[in-house]
């Protein structure tokens, strides 16, 4: 990019906001002579350069996923460039204001017009169903309403590919809270029904002026899993009622669902429609039960508690600490000693930091064997410090079934030894005792069939921890590599649990 000029094409004018995900310009397409958007998506500092071009691949691969959805009521994509190593989105310029933006100015939405603003919605959802593509953020902030009477669905940045691993993969409790469905709170990835429960919530906001759970974004979170669904006045109420069912069979389906609201929006009543079971009973629906409650409880007392040291809160069952709030060097989660008798040297090395997507890690490689420590966190968070119980869990449950879908990966390690890509097999993802609330592991195998890495993956309280023990020698036995990577994590754990 050169003097504000992005692929010698679009010139960059200025910003128009900035959001997780990066930044987004007033930019003129000189070629055509208009007038047009574009995200500039942000990557984490740190990164190393395959990471860095890693995750421009993936991002590029999801732009074209969005660009083939053609719509009036999706935001059209008109280009993508990689420059400056990063992804730049080139979008149409819309021109109004968001839903979120006219309620608060203009306060509540008549039933009928808030009834054709979820048609429309709902029918760019379709679109993007029909093509396998979840949006899982929608909300009154990514609703447009153009000057021109459109009503357009924003922001695909976080959609989800059926099939395909994406850019925020691995941070998989994404969403804003109170727009996220209570199955996607729950650890599930979610489906269209998941993206309707979102299109209700947002409907309420537009309807009364306020959304159906109020209060910290740690409430919003519990009060998605454990207060019954509000009933919003008018001829909209029952039907963003069952629209927001805590189950997602109970919800109606788009079809039905689109003549319901297209009949309010002409000025009549909704058609009853037919309920499979108590929606309003969220203890009748679910599946996490006492524990998930407990969570979620602990999760509203973390944004509570404040942020000065580490805010420790205690259980009622166990003593386990149920938040860590306060960033910390991962060097610090392995001592010398410990890395020491791992890899079985009298001069251990010095922590290796890094950080990419997915959190700050470290790294204490020798020559033929390393152990290797992150700190993890969802796309939605900013640092894994910054996560609560909730989505610790979800981030846990769906790393889980990540690993479980590989049979085969590539594996390197420059500093031990593996500079080329090695193909190794996983072995089937077990549960691991003896670290964290709950945690599982699997190990790499090599052409030989002999084990050279071996993984636990555990959660404890706030954080989600993964640590990796490998070696390429051939004394140890597949059990001893297993031990080592367990060992490893027990120590970052009693660490954790110190430095409380």
């Amino acid at each position: 990019m050169s003097a504000g000029r992005l692929a010698g094409r679009y010139s960059l004018l200025r910003p128009l906001g900035a959001g997780g995900m990066g930044k987004v310009w007033l930019a003129r397409d000189e070629m055509l002579d208009r007038d047009v958007a574009v995200k500039e998506l942000t990557l984490p500092e740190g990164m190393s350069p395959k990471e860095r071009a890693d995750s421009v691949k993936r991002a590029v691969r999801e732009a074209q996923a969005t660009a083939r959805l053609r719509h009036p009521g999706i935001v059209a994509l008109h280009d993508v460039v990689v420059e400056h190593e990063r992804p730049w989105l080139v979008m149409e310029l819309l021109r109004g204001r968001t839903l979120g933006e006219t309620v608060r100015e203009f306060g509540p939405m008549p039933a009928d017009y808030a009834a054709r603003i979820g048609a429309d919605v709902l029918e760019a959802l379709t679109v993007a169903h029909a093509q396998g593509l979840q949006h899982r953020d929608v909300k009154p902030g990514n609703v447009f309403l153009t000057e021109s009477g459109r009503v357009v669905l924003t922001d695909f940045g976080i959609a989800r590919q059926e099939g395909q691993a994406t850019l925020t993969e691995q941070g998989l409790m994404i969403g804003s809270p109170g727009f996220i469905a209570p199955e996607r709170l729950d650890g599930q990835p979610g489906g269209p029904a998941s993206d309707l429960w979102s299109l209700g919530a947002t409907l309420y906001v537009a309807l009364t002026g306020a959304p159906a759970y109020e209060g910290s974004a740690a409430q919003r979170l519990r009060a998605t899993l454990t207060q019954p669904v509000p009933v919003a006045p008018g001829p909209l109420g029952p039907l963003l009622a069952a629209m927001m069912a805590q189950q997602p069979g109970a919800r109606p389906g788009p079809r039905v669902l689109a003549d319901a609201l297209r009949q309010v929006a002409a000025g009549g009543q909704a058609p009853r429609l037919p309920v499979n079971q108590d929606v309003t009973a969220p203890g009748k629906v679910r599946r996490g039960g006492r524990a998930a409650l407990w969570i979620v409880a602990a999760a509203v007392l973390v944004v509570g508690a404040g942020t000065t040291g580490f805010v420790i809160l205690t259980s009622q069952d166990d003593g386990v600490p149920a938040a860590f709030n306060v960033p910390m060097d991962v060097c610090t989660l392995i001592g010398p000693q410990e890395v020491g008798r791992l890899l079985r040297t009298q001069s251990p090395p010095k922590g290796q930091p890094g950080a990419d997507e997915v959190g700050p890690k470290c790294g204490w490689p020798i020559p033929g064997s390393g152990v290797g420590l992150q700190v993890q966190k969802d796309s939605d968070t900013v640092d894994p410090w910054s996560m609560t119980a909730v989505s610790a869990r979800a981030l846990f449950q769906n790393q889980q079934r990540y690993w479980a879908k590989y049979d085969e990966v590539d594996w390197t390690w420059p500093e031990i030894g593996v500079k080329d890509a090695t193909k190794a097999k996983r072995t089937p993802v077990h549960q691991v005792g003896g670290v964290g609330q709950e945690a599982f592991g699997f190990e790499l195998k090599g052409t030989t069939g002999r084990v050279l890495s071996a993984y636990v993956y555990y959660r404890l309280a706030n954080l989600v921890v993964s640590v990796e023990y490998a070696t390429l020698a051939d004394k140890p036995t597949d059990e001893d590599v297993k031990q080592s990577a367990l060992r490893a994590a027990q120590a970052s754990e009693r660490a954790l649990r110190d430095a409380g």
